[in-house]
């Protein structure tokens, strides 16, 4: 697999290349488990697999000669412990990495995340938002390219996120309504242009940044071990949502599912871009609460920023007080009417929405658990996502998959 020459007998060797042959299958699924940090251990990926613990190594070996992961062969013994610890696995921090890019209502950002959603480097990000979607993408992978350079690791592919709905299969950009870009925007060829124009190698992918929030939340954070994950967010402007279902997105037949942003929480409240009123996206979002709060907003920081500073520093106003709990009160009405229809094990909220969820937790619950359909007998845990950037690293994982799915194909 690796092409390695085996110093040891023929016999040995012929042994260990079976061994190989066997794990070839397993290699991603193996991947997969250290990058989630279910596999923290040799014993555990031996389990986990249901392989032998021979195979198991011969698996951990391989990915370690691919660069991915890194075995520590020789661990400390924990306190009180008997026999001989198993092999640590862990991602390499030297290793490939994927560029990874976000474009909002405020700006954009690039960054490279390496294996475990781990941010290796980021760039700094640009205020402002040019309506022509191919200069505010040239620009970011420009700013993606420098990091590659300045730091001279390996990319294995690249990932956008985009506060729009994405349709697939051609990578369309439906409704960037908060970007004052062209409705249908091909973002992802434009995007794939831009990567291979900087000589940046692998495959380019774009998604929605709600839904790329929920797969890093999934896989490396508040998510971590749900069944079927809903996340709700407000980042700079406008409602997003996302479903993860037995560990994959769902995204309906073309890319468009979970637009939980037009779901109406207030018949008579403000025109929404959708053409109805009251929705969830200018209901619940930045605007709306400094809004409610009486409070101008200002060029100096983005209105995301703006709306979660008040909460935290004047939340004993009663202006503030107030309009935390008018938007909690229809954030809840909106969730559940989720819950109802989804069924989900857990929901995580994510932006103003986790703010809103940390200033007053009891009643946002209450809501939900009161307007949904199971009551108290079915309250479905609903927490804060707990990743920094986590739409960024969604991107990330966006360009990861292919090396999940086939370590071998991906990087040979």
């Amino acid at each position: 697999m690796s092409g390695k020459a085996d110093p040891r007998t023929p016999g040995e060797g012929s042994t260990s290349r079976t061994r190989l042959d066997r794990g070839r299958g397993a290699l991603g699924p193996a991947l997969e488990l250290v990058h989630t940090g279910r596999a923290p251990t040799r014993a555990v990926l031996t389990a986990e697999l249901g392989v032998t613990r021979a195979t198991a190594g011969a698996v951990a070996a391989e990915l370690e000669a691919l660069g991915l992961i890194r075995v520590d062969a020789r661990p400390a013994a924990a306190a009180g412990s008997q026999g001989r610890p198993s092999h640590r696995l862990a991602v390499a921090e030297d290793g490939p990495v994927a560029l990874a890019a976000q474009v909002h209502a405020d700006g954009f950002r690039a960054a490279l995340v390496g294996l475990g959603g781990r941010i290796v480097a980021t760039a700094p990000g640009c205020g402002t938002v040019d309506a022509d979607p191919a200069k505010v993408l040239g620009s970011v992978v420009e700013a993606g390219a420098e990091l590659l350079r300045t730091t001279g690791l390996r990319c294995v592919g690249a990932g956008l996120a985009v506060p729009s709905a994405v349709a697939e299969p051609d990578g369309l950009a439906l409704n960037p309504l908060h970007l004052d870009w062209p409705a249908g925007a091909p973002v992802r060829r434009i995007f794939a242009q831009y990567v291979r124009a900087a000589g940046i190698t692998g495959p380019a992918f774009a998604a929605n940044d709600v839904n790329l929030a929920a797969l890093a939340e999934h896989r490396h954070g508040a998510g971590r071990g749900a069944r079927d994950l809903l996340c709700v967010a407000t980042g700079h402007r406008g409602v997003g949502g996302a479903l993860v279902l037995d560990g994959r997105l769902h995204t309906g037949s073309s890319g468009l599912a979970l637009e939980v942003g037009h779901l109406t929480v207030n018949p008579e409240g403000r025109p929404c871009h959708c053409g109805s009123r009251g929705c969830l996206d200018v209901e619940t979002d930045p605007l709306a609460f400094l809004t409610a709060a009486g409070r101008e907003t200002g060029p100096e920081v983005s209105l995301l920023r703006q709306a979660e500073d008040l909460v935290r520093d004047h939340y004993d106003d009663p202006a503030v007080r107030g309009a935390v709990e008018t938007l909690v009160d229809r954030l809840g009405l909106g969730l559940a009417g989720l819950v109802n229809i989804l069924n989900p094990d857990r929901i995580i909220l994510g932006g103003l929405h986790r703010t809103l969820l940390d200033a007053a937790p009891d009643r946002l619950r209450a809501v939900v658990a009161d307007r949904s359909l199971w009551g108290q007998s079915g309250v479905v845990p609903v927490l804060s996502c707990t990743l920094d950037h986590n739409s960024l690293v969604g991107a990330a994982e966006l360009a990861w998959q292919p090396v999940l799915d086939d370590p071998l194909t991906a990087l040979t």
